[in-house]
């Protein structure tokens, strides 16, 4: 499971790229780069009293949206009281089926496993597949919770961890992020299938226990083995049916032409 990642910053020291659309954007530069200085480019679980956020990519109000989302998918407008930073590609169809209709692309050049920091040749910079739970506030707006895809590791990954982040060719990000493409075994399919090239391709960029050596202040070192920040956890199966009925309840609408997800 991935419990960390960043854009920018790493055992590198990554400047910044920008050449996931809409990244270049003005707006969404301004927003990247301030998170960036903020969190020095490394992304954590969000925490209930912590709340950080990060950024994601995704087409919930129609357009391509960089925005910061909440890193543990949402279920009756509280986080899930159940491990939901990472979905596996194998339960999508039947534990997060709600969820695998929206869906995000997290930006990312670099990601930890078990203390090992992984990033493509070059260091260049990636989209991990997301789903998505659009989560209403009180006042009228909403903001995007997300998890993080898994798939089998494979190559250099496996032998750290049977798991990795599904990284999407950037040939599937506008069908993964079309609002109006349903989430089917054939999406998933080809999101995986696609994905094994650039799966091959990622290295380990540094020794197993990398870690961030000044965290925030109440936050484990990023990398840390076990910093994974859990809020609690039921069986998967409660996890769908909690997510399912969420959505059976009409709590995140879809429209034929939504404005929302």
């Amino acid at each position: 499971m991935c419990s960390s990642y960043g854009f920018g910053g790493g055992p590198h020291g990554l400047g910044l790229t920008f050449d996931l659309p809409p990244m270049h954007e003005p707006d969404s530069r301004l927003l990247l780069e301030a998170w960036a200085r903020e969190h020095r480019g490394r992304a954590r679980i969000t925490g209930r009293r912590a709340r950080n956020l990060n950024p994601i990519i995704h087409r919930g109000y129609g357009e391509r949206t960089v925005e910061l989302g909440w890193w543990w998918l949402h279920s009756g407008g509280e986080p899930a009281p159940y491990s939901a930073f990472n979905s596996r590609d194998d339960t999508l169809l039947r534990k997060w089926r709600s969820p695998f209709q929206r869906r995000a692309i997290v930006p990312a050049h670099w990601y930890i496993e078990r203390g090992t920091p992984f990033a493509l040749p070059g260091d260049e910079l990636f989209g991990i597949a997301a789903i998505v739970t659009p989560v209403h506030r009180g006042d009228g707006h909403a903001f995007m919770s997300y998890s993080l895809v898994t798939r089998d590791a494979v190559g250099a990954a496996a032998d750290t961890h049977p798991r990795m982040p599904l990284l999407l060719p950037r040939g599937m990000h506008d069908e993964w992020l079309d609002p109006w493409r349903p989430g089917d075994a054939a999406l998933l399919g080809a999101a995986v299938a696609g994905s094994e090239e650039l799966s091959l391709a990622v290295r380990a960029i540094g020794e197993r226990g990398w870690a961030d050596p000044e965290p925030p202040v109440g936050q484990a070192p990023v990398g840390a083995v076990g910093a994974v920040g859990a809020v609690g956890a039921v069986n998967a199966a409660d996890a769908a049916a909690s997510v399912e009925a969420s959505d059976a309840a009409g709590e995140y609408p879809r429209s034929a032409a939504p404005t929302l997800f």
